[in-house]
């Protein structure tokens, strides 16, 4: 008798230590069980999970996203006018693009008058038909062809020579960017110069 009340009481605390334990689990699985808070159906939780990534106001969504992308334009539209370095393109980035750019700038190039002189040599054609006239435009089209080409060397050469002498080395493309710069009228380009022709550079 004695033996089976002994036995009822030892099932009782194991039910009991049993329980304490599967309480402990479900407090530590969620903590707002502990402060009195129902701990949510497996629907809910399931639900929770499959909540989109994207708002589901997209209108919203692509109304934000362009004001930003606009933002981001006249970020980039000002400092190609300021030369502020960053807002600007990653094709003009980094400092030897910058004393490139200034390099080409304070000089005349030949290259940037091609467009005026090409458009003369059109308009001569145009009022001065006959043969003699044409060969002698076209003559000074291949000199002025011939002269644009020489002038981009040479001060391919020398702007290699003071970014090495500046920067120790010579960026892939940098040289190039600087001869595709000379070749445009100086008004029209971008980023708009920002040093004065004939100025001392550093």
């Amino acid at each position: 008798m004695f033996g089976r009340n002994k036995e009822a009481a030892t099932a009782q605390e194991v039910a009991d230590q049993l329980a304490a334990a599967d309480q402990d689990a479900k407090q530590k699985a969620d903590p707002r069980a502990s402060k009195g808070v129902p701990t949510p159906s497996r629907k809910e939780q399931e639900a929770a999970r499959k909540r989109p990534l994207v708002p589901n106001d997209r209108a919203a969504a692509k109304v934000a996203d362009r004001e930003a992308r606009r933002e981001a334009q006249l970020k980039t539209r000002a400092a190609l006018d300021t030369g502020d370095e960053r807002f600007l393109p990653l094709r003009d980035k980094g400092p030897q693009k910058r004393f490139t750019r200034d390099f080409v700038d304070v000089r005349t190039s030949i290259g940037e008058f091609v467009m005026f002189i090409a458009l003369a040599i059109v308009v001569l054609t145009l009022f001065f038909p006959d043969a003699s006239m044409v060969s002698w435009v076209f003559i000074l089209f291949w000199v002025m062809v011939i002269a644009v080409v020489i002038d981009s060397i040479l001060m391919g050469r020398r702007l290699k020579k003071r970014l090495i002498a500046k920067f120790g080395s010579v960026e892939q493309g940098v040289v190039w960017y600087g001869t595709m710069r000379s070749l445009q009228f100086r008004r029209l380009r971008l980023p708009k110069p920002q040093v004065k022709r004939g100025q001392k550079l550093d």
